[in-house]
C-alpha cells in the first residue's frame, strides 16, 4: 500500500493573531505548514513547533514567487493557501493619503490574489487543494472611519465568489472566513492610523470616538480568541463539501444578520451609536 502524502499548507500573515493559530492548528493536524511573514523573528514560535518559516512581503511580486517556488521544491505540492495577510488603515476617506489606501489594497487585495494566481496551476494540475480568503465581518457591512479597510475586504469577497465559480472544475475549493472581533493587534493598529489620518480637523470629533472604541477594553475583554478562526479554517481545509462561507468570533453572525434586515440609514445609526460617535 503506498504511503499516505502528507499535504502542503501556507499560511501568509503568520508571525502572530490569528495567522499564527491557524499554522499551529494546520501542523496539529498533520500539515507540512509554511507560516510567511515579513518578519520571520517572529516565527521562531512556530519554528519550535515544527512549522517551517518563510520570509515572504506579499506586495512584493520576487518575494511571492520565490516563496511559493520553495514550498514546491522542498514539498512538491501546495493543498491549501490561507490568505490572512493583512491590516486596518483606518481615517476619514478625505483625509487618508491615496499612497496609503493603495497600500492598503496592495496587502489586503492585490496580495493574496497574486499569491491565488501562483498557486493555483499546482492545485489544477493535483485537480484538488482549497483556497482560504480571510476576510472580515466588515466584507459584509461598514463602521464610519473605516472607508479603505472595508473597500479591501468587501473586494475580497466578491473576488472570492467569482474565483470559486471559475475554479470549481479543477476540483478547488474557495472559502471565505469572515472575522468577528479577535483578541489581536489588530485594533490598536487600526486605532494608531486613524489618529495619524484624522485627528485634526472636521473629523477630529469623529476619530476620537472611533479611536476609542477600537482600543476599548470592555470590547477587547467580548472579543474571540484567534483559536476560533484557526478552527473554522481546520473546518474548511479538510471538509469534503466545506460552506462558502464561515462567520465567526465576537459579533460576526448577527451584526451580519442585522445588516441583512436593517435599511441602511438604520444601520447606520445602530453603527452610530456602537462607537459612539458624537451627534
Amino acid at each position: 500500500m503506498p504511503a499516505k502524502t502528507t499535504k502542503t499548507a501556507l499560511v501568509t500573515g503568520a508571525s502572530s493573531g490569528i495567522g499564527e493559530a491557524t499554522a499551529l492548528k494546520l501542523r496539529e493536524l498533520g500539515y507540512t505548514v509554511y507560516g510567511a511573514a515579513r518578519r520571520t523573528e517572529r516565527l521562531q514560535k512556530l519554528a519550535d513547533v515544527g512549522v517551517r518559516p518563510l520570509a515572504m512581503d506579499v506586495t512584493d511580486d520576487a518575494s511571492v514567487r520565490a516563496g511559493v517556488e520553495k514550498i514546491l521544491s522542498e514539498t512538491g505540492r501546495i493543498d491549501a493557501l490561507v490568505n490572512n495577510a493583512g491590516y486596518g488603515s483606518y481615517g476619514a476617506l478625505e483625509d487618508v493619503p491615496l499612497a496609503e489606501a493603495r497600500h492598503q489594497f496592495e496587502v489586503n487585495v492585490f496580495g493574496a490574489l497574486r499569491l491565488t494566481q501562483l498557486v493555483l496551476p499546482h492545485m489544477r494540475a493535483q485537480r484538488a487543494g482549497t483556497v482560504v480568503n480571510i476576510t472580515s465581518m466588515g466584507g459584509k457591512l461598514h463602521t464610519p472611519l473605516g472607508g479603505w479597510y472595508h473597500g479591501t475586504k468587501f473586494a475580497l469577497e466578491a473576488l472570492s465568489d467569482c474565483l470559486r465559480l471559475e475554479v470549481k472544475p479543477f476540483g478547488i475549493d474557495v472559502v471565505v472566513i469572515e472575522p468577528g472581533g479577535i483578541a489581536t493587534e489588530w485594533g490598536g493598529i487600526a486605532a494608531d492610523r486613524l489618529e495619524a489620518s484624522s485627528n485634526s480637523g472636521p473629523y477630529a470629533k469623529q476619530a476620537t470616538a472611533v479611536a476609542a472604541s477600537l482600543r476599548s477594553e470592555a470590547n477587547t475583554k467580548r472579543n474571540s480568541p484567534p483559536t476560533v478562526i484557526a478552527d473554522a479554517v481546520a473546518k474548511a481545509v479538510t471538509a469534503h463539501r466545506p460552506r462558502t462561507r464561515y462567520a465567526t468570533g465576537f459579533g460576526a453572525r448577527p451584526l451580519i444578520a442585522l445588516r441583512k434586515v436593517l435599511p441602511d440609514r438604520a444601520f447606520d445609526t445602530v453603527i452610530s451609536r456602537a462607537v459612539g460617535l458624537p451627534r
